[in-house]
């Protein structure tokens, strides 16, 4: 697949995207959420791609926002509409992937930057991180999940104050608050991704999906998130990952998942 935006390699199982766009800091526009959006649906049904890496081209910036050129005169249904298009589109879509998802955060990750690092699964920033949630300083909200997404993070008053000032956080404060998993630098950001990655490869691809439906069903109205975890268990039983693994276990040997 070709893409005008973004990059996509895929190497012993792991797909990294890259946003390409370093003369524009890696701002989002329409062009970019649409081939995030093809990229990450193409994962879904590979077989070969088993965790994905999200990170941004350059040294500057993972993503520093949304393009704001191409909203600057919207009304407010135009506005409501792009909102609701990048939920479904990227942000909802990134959340909701049974695939394990890594951001790899270089640099700034404002606005729409920040919001696209919050909805994978696990955030990895370089020391030179700067992360915050501008918008309010355009006359705007976070549109795209940022003020759930990072109150469910790192607690109402902490978002609050982010989004009500407009302030940038840097690595530091970003892994004390709990918006970060893991801080390194940047030469080894990649590295460290992998790692992960790596690790998370070595599982049950199967019980890696149930594991994400069952902690995002805590943060949706109305689902009892104790229920679906339930649930879940249950269908673990039924796969060829959980024979495998309980056989490994039992034989002292290491096991060879298949996600089936």
């Amino acid at each position: 697949m070709t893409y005008e935006n973004i990059l996509a390699t895929t190497e012993n199982g792991v797909l990294t995207i890259t946003i390409n766009r370093p003369d524009k800091l890696n701002a989002l526009n329409k062009k970019t959420i649409g081939e995030l959006n093809t990229a990450l649906s193409l994962a879904v049904t590979d077989d070969s791609v088993k965790a994905i890496l999200l990170t941004g081209a350059g040294q500057k910036a993972f993503v520093a926002g949304a393009d704001i050129s191409e909203f600057a005169n919207y009304s407010v249904e135009q506005g409501k509409a792009l909102s609701a298009d990048g939920h479904i589109q990227l942000f909802d879509l990134l959340q909701n992937l049974t695939k394990p998802v890594i951001a790899a955060i270089n640099g700034f990750a404002l606005g729409g930057g920040l919001e696209l690092a919050m909805a994978c699964h696990i955030r990895v920033a370089s020391d030179n991180a700067k992360m915050g949630l501008p918008e309010v300083s355009l006359g705007v909200i976070p549109g795209y999940g940022g003020t759930q997404r990072l109150t469910q993070l790192v607690g109402k008053g902490k978002a609050l104050e982010m989004i009500m000032t407009a302030d940038m956080i840097t690595a530091d404060d970003a892994l004390n608050w709990g918006l970060i998993n893991h801080i390194t630098t940047q030469e080894n950001l990649l590295v460290k991704c992998n790692e992960i990655a790596n690790k998370i490869i070595s599982r049950s691809p199967s019980a890696i999906a149930s594991a994400i439906r069952s902690v995002n069903a805590n943060f949706k109205d109305g689902v009892n998130g104790f229920e679906v975890e339930i649930e879940e268990f249950g269908k673990c039983f039924a796969t060829e990952d959980f024979k495998e693994g309980t056989t490994a276990f039992l034989e002292k040997r290491k096991p060879a998942f298949t996600g089936k």
